[in-house]
């Protein structure tokens, strides 16, 4: 097989994966309530709810199956909002959920920047002036009126059943962790007439974007109860909102230490997975809602759509809770960037939400922590993609010099080669053979120019990985017009310059003597043309760059053998 062989199975199988990337993901959508495990205050059942609710005794009478609490009294909505460092939260007394969860340090468009295309054509008259609103932080909550709000609390399957939304009470606020390192805990209560006290707590961290939720149930009643937590994140599912090609929007979790996502699109009934889920929620491309349970072995995951609303919940352990004695259900929330180091540093397999695939994360991850190694120094993701592109060539550049030389010995064997394909056209046999005949006479490995190739092929998909999925490219400026690493080129001109590199390397390449194959290898700058318009900029200029100084390298290695 010789390199042109080669190349054109290396490329089919990139543009199988192009291919697979720009499947379109549905908008953001709408989690379920999800549940955690519970941490009993009394006995421990299990994570299965029981067919039938136990008896239990409400007010001193004998009551069988399960009692539905008396409405809590009504009240008025009251918000506190908790400030932070890193985000800005709105909590709401109502259902003692989240309103708004805002991340301070992303924002949803690029500051200060402008269009220069759009500017110039206002400048002439030409067109409307540019909205130059400043951009607005990056809001996780997405649910419309009437939708449940994230962390809403229900009990399904156990033996008193509270109401969802009633109003808690607090006394608090605002928590202000924007001026000191020590955690505060933002408190809602809500009794049901002597029968259970409900206390709905969240602590907070100023230095982290995860926190702890804490639901304790107090047994006021003269009889036990089985209770069951079950906490939710909904998301709502905008159907004109833009997709990512190259992310996922959608239900996310990971369970037996496996990931699992969902295409909301193909959502079309409720799905209940687990046990063993470290963790489940609602993910974009790069941002994630998640929530984490005390015990995972003990914890499944309800999935759920409807309409335009879609749920994520988390279903732990039953508590069995005596009278006068309370049940705790614990969880943490993790709500912020999918940013690898902060997501590892969680140390609940966090990182694994980041979609750099099975095995290729291998190669991925160290591509990522020497790309922002590099950026420390240089302060700049294009130069920093630049010096890695450099250093990966230097690596292999052994290997090119390999291949390049193995091209060129073949390139003066094709005279011949062309005269043995003519002479035995209708004998494959022995045309195999006095090929193989000529490679030895002449001290030529016909694999020599593959073998290089086929070592940097696992690198090229690792770094593609990382830098398609990096957040750190996000809104990251290079020069001039390319103000966004992560996004496409906006006037395609680093694309089409790739092209037409692609193009120099193509002519450059010795030709094989099989003309359908020349054929396929003609069309290919044009075919990689047309996929990279929509690319990450940050990916075409690191293909750019290595077509740059393959180039060149070529140009060298044919100098030298002639």
């Amino acid at each position: 097989m010789d390199k042109r062989t080669l190349l054109a199975v290396v490329l089919s199988v990139i543009v199988i994966m192009v291919y697979q990337a720009f499947f379109a993901k549905p908008p953001a959508k709408k989690v379920p309530q999800q549940q955690e495990t519970s941490v009993p205050a009394g006995k421990e059942t299990g994570a299965t709810p029981p067919a039938k609710a136990e008896p239990i005794r409400a007010g001193g009478e004998e009551t069988t199956g399960k009692i539905v609490a008396a409405k809590a009294p009504e009240g008025h909505e009251k918000d506190v909002v908790v400030e932070t460092p890193l985000y800005r939260a709105v909590f709401t007394n109502r259902g003692a959920a989240l309103k708004s969860f805002q991340l301070k340090d992303y924002k949803t468009s690029i500051p200060g920047t402008k269009d220069i295309f759009k500017t110039f054509l206002h400048l002439i008259g030409r067109g409307k002036p540019e909205d130059q609103s400043a951009p607005r932080p990056i809001e996780l909550v997405h649910v419309t009126d009437g939708m449940p709000l994230p962390f809403t609390v229900t009990f399904g399957g156990s033996t008193l059943e509270l109401p969802a939304e009633s109003f808690f009470e607090t006394q608090q606020n605002m928590l202000d962790l924007t001026k000191g390192t020590e955690t505060q805990t933002l408190v809602f209560t809500q009794s049901y007439q002597g029968q259970l006290r409900m206390d709905k707590e969240f602590t907070f961290y100023p230095d982290t974007y995860s926190f702890d939720i804490k639901i304790r149930l107090h047994n006021l009643a003269k009889s036990q109860i089985t209770q069951n937590s079950n906490l939710t994140w909904s998301q709502y599912v905008d159907p004109s909102a833009p997709t990512d090609s190259y992310g996922h929007d959608g239900p996310v979790a990971y369970l037996s230490e496996k990931i699992d996502r969902l295409q909301v699109k193909k959502m079309d009934a409720d799905k209940t997975i687990g046990p063993y889920v470290s963790w489940g929620g609602y993910e974009s491309k790069y941002f994630i809602s998640a929530m984490i349970p005390q015990n995972p072995s003990l914890t499944s995951l309800r999935l759920a759509k409807e309409k335009n609303l879609v749920s994520v919940q988390l279903i732990g352990p039953k508590n069995i809770i005596p009278p006068g004695q309370a049940g705790i259900f614990s969880y943490k929330a993790f709500l912020g960037p999918k940013d690898y180091t902060i997501l590892k540093n969680q140390n609940i397999g966090l990182e694994n939400a980041i979609d750099f695939g099975s095995w290729l994360k291998w190669l991925a991850i160290p591509m990522l922590v020497l790309l922002k190694l590099l950026n420390n120094y240089v302060h700049n993701y294009g130069i920093a993609i630049i010096l890695l592109t450099i250093l990966i060539k230097i690596i292999f550049w052994p290997l090119g010099n390999k291949s390049y030389k193995s091209m060129k010995e073949m390139q003066k064997l094709q005279p011949k080669m062309l005269q043995l394909r003519e002479k035995y056209k209708n004998d494959k046999a022995r045309l195999s053979q006095e090929s193989m005949a000529l490679y030895k006479a002449h001290h030529v490995n016909p694999m020599g120019g593959c073998l290089p190739m086929l070592v940097q092929i696992p690198v090229f998909f690792g770094l593609y990985k990382a830098l398609l999925y990096a957040i750190e490219l996000r809104h990251a400026p290079f020069f001039w017009w390319i103000q966004d690493l992560s996004a496409k080129d906006p006037y395609y001109i680093t694309p089409l310059v790739m092209g037409a590199t692609m193009f120099i390397q193509q002519k450059m390449t010795p030709t094989g003597g099989d003309p359908m194959q020349a054929k396929i290898m003609l069309f290919m700058p044009v075919i990689f043309t047309f996929m990279f318009l929509n690319f990450p900029s940050g990916l075409v200029i690191y293909w750019l760059l290595n077509n740059i100084i393959s180039i060149g390298q070529q140009l060298y290695i044919n100098k030298k053998l002639t």
